[in-house]
């Protein structure tokens, strides 16, 4: 008959393994809502002009403004970039055509679909889709002009995804998550990893920033605030650890997670867009034009 000791704990992990299921089946399919933030109210930006490109999901909302340079001059480049999980392109495009200051860059700042007006669900597995489908309209655009993509907290997910499957000439990211890592490591403990574990299942290979890094010989420069509480700074470094390209790395002392570049930090930060602006204009060898050319 058995011993009714092991039956018991047999039945228990039987037990254990159909709830686990249950339950990683069931925040398997909110995990877009427990981490994304999406917003859809209409937001006014002097000075910007909007676009809407073709995606999988239909219309990406996009907002252009040029650097301050660039308003007496066409553009020299241009910047792609990928906002924070809870924000939008129209508050990130002012503030980084001003970062960019007196280099001639045009801005192009994606709302991802299920953000402001861009077309379909917030999800995440829309995110990577929608960024190439906008980096190859800019592309068309651009011609043999420079493209920069940059991004702060899940949008480096976004530029590190778009920078590893097509050929970028830089990168600027801020406070970057490597989010399976990050959800399971800072959030799993407190539920035992029941939670964690399927909801960081959920999060697409094309949004995994330290893969993605190892596939990108493009300069970058990592900005990361060492007061980070949302992404703790050892997670910060294992984005920049995976990079493959050469990289300049600027530290904000007492900088949070959504804190602007300040004092010694902007400086440097200047410093770096300068190496990054002159790294663009070298000249680039047969091989690399080769590739550039075949669009890789």
């Amino acid at each position: 008959m058995g011993n009714p000791r092991l039956r018991r704990l047999r039945k228990a992990a039987v037990g254990f393994v159909v709830v686990y299921g249950v339950i990683a089946m069931t925040l398997a399919g909110c995990a877009d809502r427990l981490i994304l933030y999406p917003s859809r109210e209409a937001i006014e930006v002097p000075g910007a002009a909007r676009l809407e490109i073709p995606g999988p999901a239909g219309p990406v909302e996009v907002w252009t403004m040029r650097s301050p340079r660039a308003l007496s001059q066409e553009p020299e480049a241009f910047v792609l970039e990928f906002v924070g999980n809870a924000s939008r392109a129209e508050w990130s495009v002012p503030l980084i055509a001003g970062q960019w200051g007196e280099r001639p860059v045009e801005v192009w700042a994606v709302n991802y679909p299920g953000y402001g007006s861009s077309a379909g669900d917030a999800k995440l597995k829309s995110i990577s889709p929608a960024g190439l489908a906008v980096f190859d309209a800019l592309k068309v655009h651009a011609g043999a002009r420079p493209i920069f993509v940059s991004g702060h907290s899940i949008g480096t997910a976004a530029a590190l995804s778009v920078a590893a499957r097509r050929r970028v000439d830089g990168l600027v990211l801020q406070n970057p998550p490597p989010l399976r890592q990050l959800i399971i490591g800072k959030f799993g403990w407190w539920n035992l990893w029941l939670a964690a574990v399927p909801v960081a299942l959920h999060v697409p290979g094309e949004l995994d920033s330290l893969e993605n890094g190892r596939h990108i010989h493009a300069p970058a420069v990592f900005v990361l605030g060492d007061a980070d509480t949302l992404v703790p700074p050892a997670y910060h470094q294992k984005v920049v650890d995976a990079f493959a390209g050469e990289k300049q790395v600027i530290h904000i002392p007492d900088g949070g997670h959504n804190d602007p570049v300040y004092g010694a930090s902007a400086v440097r930060l200047e410093a770096s867009l300068d190496w990054l602006w002159a790294k663009a204009r070298t000249p680039k060898d047969a091989s690399t034009a080769a590739s550039v050319r075949a669009g890789k």
